[in-house]
């Protein structure tokens, strides 16, 4: 084999090689280049579910805040009234038709026993429960939630506090002697929030307790066993009734009444009203041998 065609031989030899390498290169790069792009939309994937995951903790921060600006947000908008008790009979702010409120978390404001029961009291109607304290003693929240109002009434509540919850209750705390927090304070259920006291309109020291759903007072004995300072049940079932008369009855909320006639008995009301008068004793605070009096209201539901 001549110089020449040496030459040109091993030309050829090196140029399949340069050949068969830029081919590998090719596939090389190009494999290089799925991978990255498949990295990429990894990358991608990744950062969308961190952008998602960041945007729902801000959206439940922000669900916090207005939970703490507003407790019950749902039910109560963004009213937010630090004035009176009940400031909702105005603002078109209607009662649901039912509503199960989660009452697991219940403290007892005071560990004094009951004193003076729901109900009518002298020709007035006694909007809670009258608990025993002495001046002094430690008042508790009874739920978590957030103060509304801290006031003072000379005829009335005395110094009082009224609490917004977060599971839609509100409660009122009255006869106090100091206030411990103030106005758009929040409050965990057990938080001391005052002291007891006998302010206002009161004959001896006592707390003044009740329990409201968007201005409708409950009876607080409907929610909490006062004696085992426990709540019922762990879910209280509100339902709203329009006022009505029925049978005898007159139905005030998700209150119904009987008014006294000649000879009627507690045994024959609670037959007329398919109860017992057991249950009548408890709701109206009275004992078997009480004497019925003309007119008087006696409580059947």
């Amino acid at each position: 084999m001549n110089l020449k065609r040496a030459k040109t031989v091993l030309t050829a030899f090196f140029a399949a090689v340069s050949l068969a390498m830029s081919a590998q290169n090719v596939d090389t790069e190009t494999a290089m280049h799925e991978k990255m792009h498949q990295d990429l939309l990894a990358d991608q994937v990744n950062i969308h579910k961190e952008v998602n995951l960041l945007d729902s903790v801000t959206m439940l921060y922000r669900l916090q805040q207005e939970d703490e600006m507003f407790p019950a947000l749902d039910l109560y908008s963004d009213s937010w009234n630090n004035d009176w008790v009940n400031p909702y009979k105005n603002l078109g702010i209607k009662l649901p038709d039912s509503l199960k409120i989660d009452v697991s978390e219940y403290i007892a404001p005071s560990l004094g026993k009951v004193t003076s029961n729901f109900g009518w009291r002298r020709r007035r109607m006694h909007n809670g429960i009258d608990l025993k304290v002495q001046v002094g003693d430690t008042i508790y929240a009874a739920f978590s939630g957030k103060i509304r109002v801290r006031k003072f009434e000379r005829r009335g509540y005395g110094y009082y506090l009224v609490v917004r919850h977060n599971n839609g209750l509100e409660t009122v705390y009255g006869h106090l002697s100091k206030f411990l927090v103030k106005v758009d304070d929040i409050v965990k259920a057990g938080d001391p929030i005052g002291l007891g006291g006998n302010t206002g309109r009161s004959t001896g020291s006592h707390l003044h307790f009740e329990t409201r759903l968007m201005g409708q007072v409950i009876n607080p004995n409907d929610i909490i066993d006062f004696e085992n300072k426990v709540a019922h049940t762990d879910t209280y079932l509100f339902t709203s009734k329009k006022a009505k008369t029925i049978s005898g009855a007159v139905s005030l909320g998700n209150l119904a009444y009987h008014k006294v006639k000649k000879g009627d008995t507690l045994g024959a009301i609670a037959m007329k009203y398919r109860t017992s008068v057991t249950s009548l004793c408890r709701l109206n605070n009275i004992s078997k041998k009480t004497t019925l009096r003309l007119g008087q209201k006696i409580r059947v539901s």
